[in-house]
């Protein structure tokens, strides 16, 4: 069966977040125009109103059938992806920061929020009533967008917050299922998950999975459940493949940037700089700097 991931084929290469023209993004799915501007999926949540296009919405671990309208919120740093034929997947989505919806930080996180943790539940079954409002709240979206109004993006915001709280309203979908080969499932999700984090583009960044725990909080399963998955499909440890994955970046940075050990080891996730040091001698035999004075 053909696979129609998400994100609409978009393009993941902004460093930072910096206005609201480049913090949000709506379009129709399979619309000729929804590639849409540069930006950096590790930053994004993402809205789905999906109107038609029968098949399986796989969302970490889990895999739930989606044969009705529905809303799907995703979070960015849970994998994700569904299994449908393309030209019936038809709909709306749209692409928002924290930043936009929250400015200010005035409140909590969208990565804690009911519809966007890690463990949730993203799937939400639509009746007839609610499809045409969460439709119509879409296409105005969508019009307000490609206005000239001085404040559309407060419009567009609190046209956000109506598809949210509506959500909130209702019951979520519960008929999740188990997919076949799990253990594959979950090793590839967090390999895929793992590589999501690179390559780190500015001082900036921070790795924001550090160690196995993290991850398997990501993917919702038990840590000791992540590791006996990892291993049996890799025959190598997931603290392993953090620490390999780290080191590459490591050494990436050394040879292709300016930047100090202290920013490269706070990028990726270093307490200190000497925590750093003493990670990579023990794995390369050489400390930071006296590899980049080979070079």
């Amino acid at each position: 069966m053909p696979t129609s991931e998400l994100t609409e084929n978009d393009i993941y290469n902004h460093d930072t977040i910096t206005s609201e023209a480049v913090q949000f993004r709506v379009a129709e799915i399979c619309a000729t125009y929804c590639s849409l501007s540069s930006y950096n999926r590790r930053n994004f949540y993402k809205i789905t109103l999906s109107l038609g296009g029968e098949g399986q919405l796989y969302y970490a671990n889990r895999a739930i059938e989606i044969n009705k309208p529905a809303l799907v919120f995703t979070n960015p740093l849970v994998p994700y992806s569904w299994e449908c034929d393309p030209a019936q997947h038809i709909g709306y989505f749209c692409l928002f920061t924290d930043e936009f919806l929250h400015p200010g930080n005035r409140m909590e996180s969208m990565e804690e929020s009911t519809l966007f943790k890690p463990g949730g539940d993203p799937v939400y079954f639509l009746d007839e009533t609610q499809v045409q409002y969460i439709q119509s709240i879409f296409k105005r979206m969508l019009q307000e967008f490609d206005s000239e109004y001085t404040y559309r993006y407060e419009l567009l915001r609190n046209h956000l917050n109506l598809i949210i709280h509506e959500a909130i309203k209702m019951q979520p979908a519960i008929a999740y299922f188990t997919p076949q080969n799990a253990a594959s499932r979950i090793a590839n999700l967090f390999l895929g998950l793992l590589e999501k984090q690179f390559p780190v583009e500015s001082p900036r960044y921070m790795l924001a999975l550090k160690k196995a725990g993290d991850y398997a909080d990501r993917l919702s399963v038990h840590v000791n459940h992540l590791n006996a998955a990892v291993r049996e499909i890799t025959g190598r440890s997931t603290t392993t493949h953090i620490n390999d994955r780290i080191l590459t970046e490591a050494k990436s940075l050394l040879t292709h940037t300016d930047w100090s050990v202290a920013d490269i080891a706070r990028s990726l996730g270093f307490d200190y700089a000497s925590y750093f040091n003493n990670f990579f001698k023990k794995h390369t035999g050489l400390t930071p700097m006296a590899l980049r004075k080979t070079l």
